[in-house]
Order: structure tokens, then sequence, then C-alpha cells
């Protein structure tokens, strides 16, 4: 990212990235070329197994701090509007004054396993889904309301407001508590036909819609506040338009905006995602359906595991790599790996570290290696663990093929950086892969939509030009047909493999 102050005279726009580990705040030049920013980090709390929450008034500070370093830099530049992505389906309540009387309940808290394991295999459970796009897990809103219910009857009762993690920032930054169709289309509660909450869904967990914020557009805006327009140095009456989710925006911000380009966004978690031009629902229930803007829906999975499984491979693996000044003990296992064959000589890691989300959506199913031998070496189970993030990856894709044909993925991440990454990801998936420049994917996605909503862009791509990025670029890697039909090989046998591994977890516990 370009440092410095923006040029005098510039027009600017805002995208805010209010993650799981981080709220970064990057600031656009129209017309591209300049480009500034700050990040700063949170914990992620862990108070029980399973448990994946953090404290709402930190996230927002740190995001307020953000907002006034970008602030400092742009000088006599003209900032047009800001545009707000987080983080989905995180839960918070509210009191009648708006402020946090529970913890964030993350995507990855998985308390609610239970109660989703009990409603997906339903009658109910696949209407619910259906109606909402929103598949049947723990990350949902649904099931967390529903957890909330049997275990802390009394909290649901008294919070007067239950809002997600977008919600909170928009009260924080406006002053008024609304959401957004995007978010709402991630928390089982919406009905996609008529975008309002759904009554059956609010029966269930025993939540009336005046408890909930009213729907808005992704492309509405409503103004910053004097107050913290002052405190942060920003203008009076700053458009902030409301956005998206964290993952319908990072598809715009890598540019994959039409059926049959895919965009993969892979670090710590990962998710494939197609966008089409209205609301789509599997009949399987594999795939989710979440809104971008009017006319663009984005359909796919999220894995929770994807490199965090090779960050706790290179913990388990690599502590002697770790003793290696200067060394990088990811970089080095992986390199290990890099000479290790094609199925990594018979053994299966299925890379359920933390409660998985697609292509099973069972939250309950943990981890495994399958086929260990005595010949297998710490190589092999590296390997294996990228080529289970890989073929969980693959299950998606070949559920958005279904829909439609997907001629091209375009990735980010930092995985990437990594040649067996690169090597394994498109072999596995088994068609071109571009690896965009994506650092900042979200957020310009968030900055892109912003111009669409203030209609100072025609169209979201028109968003992605007038921000200077070339939805075109990057490095396009083309697959091997031999490695390919090995992976397909490899793919599928993991269905039965699976089925099996069902039957016998249960005696571990």
């Amino acid at each position: 990212m370009t440092t410095g102050a923006a040029p005098a005279g510039a027009k600017v726009v805002l995208g805010l990235d209010v993650g799981t580990t981080a709220a970064k705040v990057s600031a656009f030049a129209l017309g591209g070329g300049w480009r500034g920013g700050a990040a700063n980090e949170y914990p992620l709390q862990q108070p029980q197994p399973g448990w994946e929450v953090q404290d709402p008034e930190v996230m927002w500070r740190a995001l307020r701090e953000g907002l006034a370093e970008v602030a400092a830099l742009l000088g006599e530049a003209s900032v047009v509007g800001i545009g707000v992505s987080t983080a989905m389906h995180g839960l918070i309540g509210l009191d009648a004054e708006h402020r946090a009387i529970t913890p964030l309940l993350t995507w990855a808290d998985s308390r609610a396993a239970e109660q989703a394991m009990a409603l997906r295999g339903t009658e109910l459970g696949r209407r619910l889904h259906h109606t909402s796009g929103t598949p049947v897990h723990s990350m949902s809103h649904l099931t967390k309301l529903l957890w909330y219910g049997e275990h802390e009857p009394d909290l649901l009762a008294s919070a007067r407001w239950w809002v997600g993690l977008k919600d909170f920032i928009v009260y924080q930054l406006t002053g008024q508590l609304v959401t957004e169709v995007s978010n709402a289309s991630g928390t089982g509660l919406l009905d996609l036909s008529t975008l309002t909450w759904n009554t059956e869904a609010l029966e269930l967990v025993g939540v009336d819609a005046d408890r909930l914020p009213p729907v808005r557009a992704t492309t509405d805006a409503l103004p910053l506040t004097d107050s913290l327009a002052d405190e942060v140095g920003l203008p009076r009456g700053l458009p902030v338009v409301l956005g998206a989710g964290d993952g319908p925006l990072g598809n715009l911000g890598v540019g994959a905006l039409e059926p049959g380009v895919v965009g993969l966004s892979l670090g710590t978690s990962g998710a494939v995602r197609m966008i089409t031009d209205r609301p789509y629902v599997d009949a399987a229930g594999r795939l989710f359906c979440y809104n971008l803007a009017e006319g663009a829906w984005v359909l796919g999975g999220a894995v929770s595991n994807g490199g965090i499984v090779v960050r706790w491979a290179g913990d388990v693996f690599g502590v002697d790599f770790a003793d290696d000044a200067g060394g990088n003990p990811d970089g080095m296992l992986l390199d290990l790996a890099r000479h290790v064959p094609i199925g990594s000589e018979g053994l299966v890691m299925l890379p359920f570290l933390m409660a998985e989300r697609a292509p099973l959506w069972n939250p309950s199913i943990p981890g495994a290696f399958l086929g260990v031998r005595r010949g297998h070496g710490r190589q092999h189970f590296v390997r294996a663990a990228v080529e289970g993030v890989a073929l969980m990856l693959s299950a998606i894709i070949d559920e958005l093929d279904r829909v439609t044909p997907v001629r091209q993925i375009r990735a980010t991440g930092g995985v990437f950086r990594s040649t067996v990454w690169r090597e394994i990801l498109t072999a596995a998936l088994g068609r071109p892969l571009v690896v965009t420049d994506g650092a900042e994917g979200t957020a310009l996605g968030a900055a892109a939509l912003a111009l669409y909503g203030l209609g100072q862009a025609s169209s979201l791509r028109d968003g992605l030009l007038q921000l200077g990025q070339d939805v075109g670029s990057g490095d396009e890697l083309v697959p091997d047909e031999a490695e390919v039909a090995a992976y397909r090989e490899l793919r599928a046998g993991i269905p039965a493999l699976l089925e099996r591994y069902d039957q016998v977890r249960t005696l571990f516990g």
C-alpha cells in the first residue's frame, strides 16, 4: 500500500474491513495511483471449548483509531464517502441504550452445534434454508438464538436488540441502528423472496421482528455523526454506504463478477463464491446464497479450516524449524511437502480442526488423519493437510459447477505466496487459477460498492475501474491434465471415506 499523504485535490473513498483479527481502514484515490491505510488488531477469545467470542467495543475502538490514522493522511484530498464491510454471522445482544450485553459470538463459535444438527435434517430445517439461503449451521443467528433460548432464556428475553457486527459498527458510525440485505441474508432469519424477516424463523427462536434492525439495501447511505467526524478528522455529514458482508465484497474486490467466474479467498479460513443475478438455493442444501447488491447474489460455501490447518501442522511437526533464526517454519515444511507425490502415498487428512462449514455443514465432526503407515513422515502429514483443504474446496466448486459451469477461479490470500499451495490448488480445483493482488480485496470491494451506491459509478465493475483496478489482471496458472485426473480420482473416494469415518468416530468420543 502507498504510504504518505494523499495528493492535494485527489478524490478519495474509504473502505472499512472489520474482520476476525483486525479492523482495517483503506483509502483509495479515484483514478487509482494512491492508496493509504491502517490496521489495528484485537484478540479472538476462547472462554470455553467451542466458544469463539470477541468484545465489540474493543473492535470498535480499533476501527475508530484506524479512521483517525487514515484521516491524518488525507490532507487536502476530498473524501466522497465510506463503504463498510464486516465479518458475517456474528451475533450481539444490546440493551435499550444500544450497549452490548453479550460478547460478539463470531462465525467460528460452535456452541450451537447441537441445536444446528437437531434442526438441519428436519423438514423445518430444509424449509428454513430454502427460505433464507443460509445453511442450518452453528454459525447462524438462527441457531445461536436457539442456544440462548435453551441455555440463557432470561438473557434472550431481556435483550432489547439482537444485531450483527455490521449493525453494531454502523450504529457507532451513524447513530442509527439498521442492517442491510447482505448480512441479513446470512442470519438464517431473512426471507429471500420478500427481503424481510421470516415470521416462521422468528417464532422458532422466540424473537419478534421489532427486536431486529430494519433491513436496508446495501447501497443505502447514512451520514457520519458530527461527533465522530470531529473526533477522527473527517468531514461532517460524510455518507456512509452500508455495504455488504466480507464474503460477497471479497468477490467484488477480486473482480469475480459473473457466472462461471469464481472468487476464492483463502487465509485462516476460506470460501468459494460465484455471483448470479437472482437468488438461488440448491436442493441438496450445500450452498449459501447471500446478497451483494440489487441484481447480484453470491452463491458458494465457506470452510472454517484453511491456512490454519498448515499453521497447526507447523506447530506440531515443525518445532525444530521454529528455532531457526530468521526461518519460516510453515514455508520450510511446505518445501518438504512439495516432493511428496499426489495423494501423500495413501495418507488423507480430514481437515476439521474448527467446526466445519461447507461442504458438509456439520460443526460436530472432528478432523482426522486416515491411512497412516510406518513410512509416512512429517512431509506426508503436511502435504495431506494442504490436500485436505484443497479437496474440501474442490467439493464446493463441484456444487457451483452444477449451477453454472466454472471456467475460471480468481483467488486471493496469503497462502498463495507458497508454490506448494498454488500447485496443489490449481490441480485439485481443475480450472485455470488467477492469483490476484487482493491484499485489500474486501476493503476495495466496500469502496467500489460505496461509489456505486453514491451514484459515482454506473455499475459494480465500474466502481472497481474508478479505483484503478484491472479486473482481468493476475497471474494465471493452468492445471496439468494428468495432475487434475489424479486429484479427481482421489476426490471420488472422499464421500465413502467420510461415511465410514462417521460410523466409527463416535467410538473415540
